[in-house]
């Protein structure tokens, strides 16, 4: 079963959320509907876009690209894909 690590941006508050999952269209859906009460994502208003997704082969490694992501050196990757 493929894994998908993706980096969603919220333009209104200039913020990033880095994550994984198995079905990618679904959890931006839940994202944007704020299902993930306690969440990072819902204490943000505004839209959360996709701009980064890679598959991953499995799960440990899903998590572990993750991490890296998560890391300095991840977001300033990740920044680049920022649309402007």
């Amino acid at each position: 079963m493929m894994y998908y690590v993706y980096a969603l941006y919220n333009r209104k508050h200039d913020k990033i959320y880095i994550g994984q999952t198995k079905d990618l269209q679904t959890r931006i859906d839940l994202h944007n509907k704020r299902e993930f009460k306690n969440s990072y994502t819902a204490r943000l208003d505004g839209e959360w876009i996709l701009i980064y997704s890679e598959q991953i082969l499995d799960r440990t490694q899903a998590l572990k690209r993750e991490k890296q992501l998560k890391s300095y050196r991840g977001r300033e990757f990740i920044k680049r894909h920022i649309p402007r």
